[in-house]
């Protein structure tokens, strides 16, 4: 039988296309309907804008293909994308052209020609997200479509105690959108860790790969029992019941971050991203 592990697949060039390059991008997603095309010209996404600019450089059309498709208004210091072309370029080519014609909220960091076993999707072997709250009686007008405010006390300590029954590799029904469809719920979560910086709490979680909201899922959740409107256990009760209808309602897609992603090291991509808000390299536990 043929090994079916990452490393091992092949993920054919597109027909007429020579060369696969993968690329590191940091997005603000405020002003974006999310990373994925849309029929319509005129719902402005990340990729729409980076494929644009990246058939401008390449002189043909390009099709990308990203780690992980950001709802609209979320924000990206660390995607990952990749994308076949007919053309030599070096890397410079694929950052300081492809950024001189993108709108500067979108910002290619590095570029990697890769061999056809690589796919920015299938090749991942985590992600990290992070989610950024700004705890105060008053919103900051800094922090605007940055942060997502919530104005009453959080019990930050009881919030990561309640986070540590999601780890491992679990069933997220209960926290995973209508709308998915995904074959499966399971999903394997290598950290979760919740902690307060002054007025600001980031809720940080890792994880193999991710169903649709449920990032934004788990957080709404927490926000309840470290609010006291759900008591110490719940989460637990909600994973086990495996019902998103018993769940919190789905958090503010403002304060989460795609910080980086992770792929095996023979590909030699750099672990790209950042905590938008600690000012510290991103890493993963």
């Amino acid at each position: 039988m043929r090994d079916k592990s990452p490393a091992t697949r092949d993920y054919p060039l597109a027909q007429g296309m020579h060369r696969r390059i993968a690329i590191g991008i940091a997005y603000n997603g405020a002003n974006w309907h999310g990373w994925q095309r849309q029929r319509s010209p005129e719902v402005l996404t990340v990729q729409g804008e980076l494929e644009r600019a990246l058939s401008q450089i390449a002189a043909h059309p390009v099709r990308s293909y990203c780690a992980g498709r950001t709802d609209a208004r979320v924000h990206a210091p660390g995607q990952v994308a990749h994308f076949d072309v007919a053309v030599e370029r070096d890397s410079k080519a694929w950052i300081d052209g492809v950024n001189s014609v993108l709108p500067k909220s979108i910002r290619v960091q590095w570029a990697k020609q890769v061999d056809s076993s690589f796919h920015a999707r299938y090749s991942a072997t985590a992600r990290r997200y992070e989610y950024w709250i700004h705890n105060a009686a008053v919103a900051s007008a800094l922090f605007d479509r940055l942060l997502t405010h919530v104005p009453r006390t959080l019990d930050v300590a009881l919030m990561q105690a309640e986070a540590q029954c999601l780890l491992g590799e679990l069933d997220f029904t209960s926290f995973r959108a209508t709308a998915c469809d995904s074959r499966t719920a399971m999903r394997n979560v290598h950290h979760l860790r919740v902690t307060r910086d002054g007025e600001r709490i980031c809720v940080d979680i890792q994880a193999n790969a991710f169903l649709l909201h449920m990032v934004r899922n788990i957080v709404g959740s927490l926000l309840e029992v470290g609010s006291g409107r759900q008591p110490a256990g719940w989460l637990a009760g909600l994973l086990e019941a495996r019902d998103r209808r018993l769940a919190a309602a789905t958090a503010s897609p403002a304060g989460l971050y795609l910080c980086n992603v992770r792929y095996p090291k023979q590909y030699g991509l750099p672990l790209a991203g950042y905590s938008p808000f600690a000012g510290a390299q991103a890493e993963s536990g």
